[in-house]
């Protein structure tokens, strides 16, 4: 984890009322010819924390900055559960102890044709963090 700059969130951008599993996600991403799940971790609609890629393995969801970052993906396009946005809270409190100097992102914040999270995840986190 040495080296860890950004905790970047994503979204499947699948409808939202649409069960997805870090297991199909790695499907799709092998069909794109990529070598498995490009996220570190997957957080399905209710809440599950799902394992992709393990965190010592550079990641492959945020073009020029899977070096430094580790990915995680809520499933779903714009309305997430309460369930995800605590299991998501617990993520990013995991991975920041383990990297305290990383600052949480979404993908449109490293990538600005993106839109995903559909959120600005960095506000979202500045207002969790102070609870």
């Amino acid at each position: 984890m040495k080296g860890i700059r950004y905790l970047v969130v994503h979204c499947s951008d699948t409808p939202n009322d649409r069960e997805v599993t870090a297991a199909e996600i790695n499907s799709w991403h092998r069909k794109r010819g990529w070598d498995g799940i490009g996220y570190h971790a997957v957080i399905r609609r209710d809440g599950t924390v799902e394992a992709g890629r393990p965190p010592y393995w550079v990641g492959a969801h945020v073009q020029s900055f899977n070096g430094v970052s580790l990915g995680v993906c809520l499933v779903g396009r714009d309305h997430f559960t309460e369930a995800q946005m605590e299991a998501l809270e617990g993520v990013l409190r995991e991975w920041q102890a383990l990297c305290p100097e990383a600052v949480v992102v979404g993908h449109r914040d490293l990538d600005s044709r993106k839109t995903c999270p559909n959120f600005d995840a960095a506000l979202w986190w500045a207002g969790r963090r102070r609870v």
